[in-house]
């Protein structure tokens, strides 16, 4: 969609739907008083005692009077409860409405006494109304109907319309990651993910590795060939290097992509095993990211790698009781084929580390189901060994409303993940602290390195216990992109 900014007095606008916020049991318009005037009062006749309550719209016909042709009253709730994520949601329900009513444009009215500060508030309107018209529709014979374009009109000075395109930027970022996190196991094995990687590279001008099976093995990445063997479809290791800022230590960042996940020899049950194509989101999340720091140009060294695997049985696939040796060269015994990731992710931490000598490591990964016991469907827990890079990753989250909760790590639960044969074990044993020591075997492949780890089993993608937000349709939500994108912008 386009997007734009408008210094114009909405009486004057000629617009098929003309959008202005109402607070909860208001009495007037924000911002509109001129416009209800020439519509002798309309408007704040037409309020009702549901009107106002957050996510309501009301659509008001003009039937000439001003040259816009409708007007859209979109709820904001009570005045003292209204922050950004509410406006991006309402913003991202209005554009939703739009499409639905299949005209081509519409016009946002950002009122002078609006309480919010305007650049983040015009980054929520922007990110809010794209992302909401967000759908998966590639298999689709009928497609969903065109996006139409946005007018923001607003009275300010700034320099709006680089806030616009800067924002856009970053929300083909999460839409990027989302078409890749939606696509079915069939059509997305690891080698898909290694060409995206690809053409990632020529787009952008990014410095791209992709290690094959062989190669992975000779480096000694034990976790991601034992994980890969089971499958015909043979694992990659993908690095990706952006360049922004000479002389300067990069920050790595790492992403899970089991592009499905059956559990291997630990099978899972069979329902909602369909899910598991979306055990690629952490991998997905470090191509967003990626992307949209090429776009911005961000003046930071970023180096993103991914290890795809898929984890299917079969007569290769490794199994409960072997013992493998990671990149780290510390060995792991496998209690259970199913806690896959830490393994692939021990190997790539590793591997950034010694390579790569960063000044931090963020990790991404869909990693555990107790995660989603322990915080639902709409918190990432994150564990890390630096209070400073937490944070600073907290401040992003609250700045980007993609909310997080610190869970700790101590010496007891390294302890859990000892193994009597070999010198670290793949579960804690038993269901207590299943994110904590998934954690945990990480903290082995990072050492003094500033880290932080993002558990996002439960917000990757919608699912039940979801909080219905607009601008998070059905499937992969491109979970971390902003929010990674708000702290590289910062660091």
């Amino acid at each position: 969609m386009k997007i734009k900014s408008e210094k114009i007095n909405p009486t004057k606008k000629k617009t098929a739907l003309l959008c202005t916020f109402v607070y909860e049991k208001s009495k007037s318009v924000l911002g509109l008083n001129e416009v209800d005037s020439k519509l002798g009062g309309l408007l704040k006749a037409s309020l009702k005692e549901t009107d106002g309550k957050a996510g309501t719209l009301n659509i008001i016909h003009t039937h000439g009077k001003v040259p816009a042709q409708r007007i859209l009253l979109a709820g904001l709730g009570e005045k003292k409860k209204v922050n950004y994520d509410l406006v991006r949601i309402v913003t991202g329900k209005i554009a939703q409405k739009a499409r639905d009513l299949g005209i081509s444009e519409y016009s946002i009215f950002i009122p002078t006494d609006f309480e919010l500060d305007i650049i983040p508030l015009i980054k929520t309107i922007v990110e809010g109304s794209e992302l909401a018209l967000y759908s998966f529709d590639k298999y689709k014979k009928e497609k969903n109907k065109k996006s139409p374009d946005l007018s923001i009109l607003i009275e300010h000075s700034g320099n709006i319309e680089d806030v616009i395109k800067k924002t856009q930027k970053v929300c083909q970022g999460v839409i990027f990651a989302r078409d890749i996190a939606n696509l079915p196991p069939n059509d997305c094995p690891p080698q898909q993910l290694a060409r995206f990687a690809k053409s990632l590279a020529s787009q952008y001008k990014l410095k791209c590795t992709v290690m094959s099976k062989n190669e992975i093995r000779q480096k000694g990445c034990g976790g991601i060939t034992a994980v890969g063997g089971g499958s015909k479809n043979e694992p990659k290791l993908i690095i990706l290097e952006y360049n922004g800022k000479r002389g300067e230590k990069p920050v790595v960042v790492v992403g899970k992509a089991v592009t499905f996940d059956t559990g291997g020899i630990s099978i899972k049950p069979s329902e909602k095993m369909d899910e598991m194509k979306f055990d690629k989101c952490g991998g997905c999340t470090v191509f967003g990211v990626m992307k949209t720091v090429s776009a911005l140009k961000l003046p930071v060294n970023v180096v993103g790698i991914i290890p795809a695997v898929e984890n299917m049985p079969g007569g290769e696939a490794y199994r409960p009781g072997d013992i493998i040796k990671l990149y780290n060269e510390k060995t792991a015994e496998i209690l259970n084929t199913d806690a896959e990731g830490r393994l692939i992710l021990a190997d790539a931490l590793a591997y950034g580390k010694k390579n790569y000598s960063p000044k931090c490591i963020v990790d991404f990964a869909t990693l555990t189901g107790a995660c989603i016991v322990a915080l639902g469907a709409n918190v990432a827990g994150i564990i890390g060994n630096d209070g400073k890079l937490i944070s600073k990753i907290k401040q992003a989250a609250e700045n980007t409303s993609e909310q997080v909760w610190q869970l700790p790590i101590d010496d007891d639960y390294m302890e859990m993940i000892k193994s009597d044969v070999a010198d670290i074990k793949n579960t804690g044993g038993g269901r207590g602290a299943g994110t904590i020591t998934g954690a945990a075997f990480l903290a082995h492949s990072v050492d003094k390195i500033p880290w932080v780890h993002f558990d996002i089993a439960g917000t990757a993608w919608t699912q039940q216990g979801t909080k219905e937000k607009s601008y998070n349709p059905k499937g992969a939500t491109g979970y971390g992109v902003r929010l990674l994108i708000e702290f590289l912008s910062n660091s």
